[in-house]
């Protein structure tokens, strides 16, 4: 059936010589329309009588002029034999680092077959002995390098490093001295042919070892650069360690929901602990930063246990935490005003009461949360809806009642009078009164009372050890 439209059929030279060009040799050894991105490769010697587009390279000044410009010979030339197809010969394969396939793919006026072919990929795999899958290898255009170098830590394998200029780039993409504590990098030259060059090289040899061409590649274990990985490859890395630490230590395999309660608990509190220890120098950060990522691999542990359970995974965890966010936020990705923080409040309350189909505000505050937690939330809640927790023109009577528990902790005789004389279901009650007062008092004023108290018993802390003539820095967190 013939073609309504000029075709152009993509072929690939493979990674080397013409004993790697695979299936693309019965349509390379056809006479006429054949074309060849560059001679400069081992196998296009296969390729007789074709137009080659090296002189391109030569008169433009851009590599984006030269694929633009091969585009236009390509669709005109299949244009003028259409139905008949032209082929059009690449390195490697048709589909890695190959633009000019990539813009001939999205051009309307011709039809595209691609023909794969073995990559130089492949060959560096076999030649480093790594899964690149499992390294989590990055393919990077050696031009390229500097910026994705910058944001990333790597491993990378560094493709088209055709000239000493590229090479040394890289290298000065290193800090002083920091090649000294990478791992070396390794050289890939001329994979799959007699001269083929497998070498690891100090950082400083780099552009001294080949004469580089375009089968020369380059294998870094991790970047030379400043920037180091992004936060989704470090989180990335943790979730892996997660993995393997559930395969292969008897401790963690063992774990449960319930087992790793205990320790969840534990480390929330030491990084309330840290939080509270900042003042601004670079050990109390150090120590936030280490108690934030003991935190962060409870989640991750919990999330590796759901994901087991076939529940969820860490993905679906922060996807559905980021899109709740941006759901309760209509003020900011919305059209809904919010002139202040008391009406972000309100709107939150009234969005996450819908979304939960909640009766009530307090659904889902824990009854099991700590006292002075407990009601600072309650009492906020409370004002949500319009009703004040607690009786301001109560003061004189929680001044009495405090009167009277200061006199009886005394043991002082109780007066006639007394508020607190009774049962003492009652006297629990009127502390817990007292409590209350208090805690709500902090809550209107913008106050934690739970770390209020943590800090006055902090300060106990320091006068006990004062006393003792215990320095606190020897206390720390033990």
């Amino acid at each position: 059936m013939a073609r309504l439209r000029p075709h152009i059929t993509v072929v690939g030279l493979g990674p080397a010589g013409t004993d790697l060009l695979g299936a693309a040799a019965a349509l390379l050894a056809a006479p006429g329309r054949a074309f060849l991105r560059t001679a400069r490769h081992p196998a296009a010697t296969r390729v007789e009588g074709a137009r080659c587009f090296d002189d391109l390279y030569e008169s433009s000044s851009t590599f984006d002029e030269v694929y633009a410009a091969i585009v236009e010979e390509l669709v005109a030339a299949a244009s003028e034999v259409a139905p008949e197809p032209v082929v059009y010969a690449v390195p490697g394969s048709p589909m890695v680092a190959e633009r000019s396939v990539e813009l001939l793919r999205a051009d309307d006026r011709v039809e595209v077959t691609l023909l794969p072919a073995l990559s130089f990929l492949d060959l560096a795999w076999v030649a480093l002995g790594i899964d690149p899958v499992a390294e989590g290898v990055r393919l990077v255009d050696a031009a390229a390098f500097g910026d994705v170098a910058a944001r990333q830590r790597g491993p990378f394998l560094v493709a088209q490093c055709w000239s000493r200029h590229l090479l040394s780039e890289v290298k000065l993409s290193a800090p002083d001295e920091a090649g000294l504590e990478l791992p070396r990098p390794v050289i890939l030259h001329h994979l799959g042919l007699p001269d083929e060059v497998v070498t690891t090289v100090d950082w400083w040899e780099l552009d001294r070892t080949v004469e580089p061409d375009h089968l020369t590649s380059l294998y870094l274990p991790v970047s030379p650069g400043p920037g180091g990985a992004s936060s989704g490859d470090e989180v990335a890395r943790l979730v892996a360690l997660m993995d393997t630490l559930r395969e292969c230590c008897p401790w963690d395999r063992v774990q449960t929901h319930a087992s790793l309660m205990p320790h969840l608990v534990e480390e929330c509190y030491e990084v309330l602990d840290a939080l509270s220890g900042l003042d601004g120098t670079g050990a109390a950060s150090a120590h936030l930063q280490e108690e934030l990522g003991d935190l962060l691999f409870q989640i991750v542990f919990h999330a590796r246990l759901a994901d087991e359970e076939g529940q969820f995974d860490l993905a679906d965890v922060a996807r559905a935490v980021h899109d709740k966010l941006v759901h309760r936020h209509p003020h900011v990705f919305g059209d809904v005003d919010a002139e202040s923080a008391d009406h972000v409040v309100s709107n939150w309350e009234a969005i996450k009461k819908r979304e939960k189909g909640r009766s009530s505000v307090t659904e889902g505050i824990p009854a099991a949360l700590p006292a002075l937690m407990l009601t600072t939330k309650l009492a906020r809640k409370a004002r949500s809806v319009g009703v004040e927790p607690y009786d301001a023109g109560a003061t004189s009577a929680t001044t009495a009642a405090l009167e009277a528990l200061v006199q009886r902790s005394a043991d002082a005789a109780p007066a006639p009078d007394d508020p607190l004389a009774g049962q003492a279901d009652e006297l629990n009650m009127q502390v817990g009164e007292l409590l209350f007062a208090v805690a709500n008092l902090a809550q209107r004023l913008g106050v934690d009372a739970e770390q209020a108290l943590r800090d006055r018993a902090l300060a106990l802390r320091a006068d006990i050890l004062a006393a003792e003539g215990v320095p606190d820095q020897e206390i720390g967190n033990r």
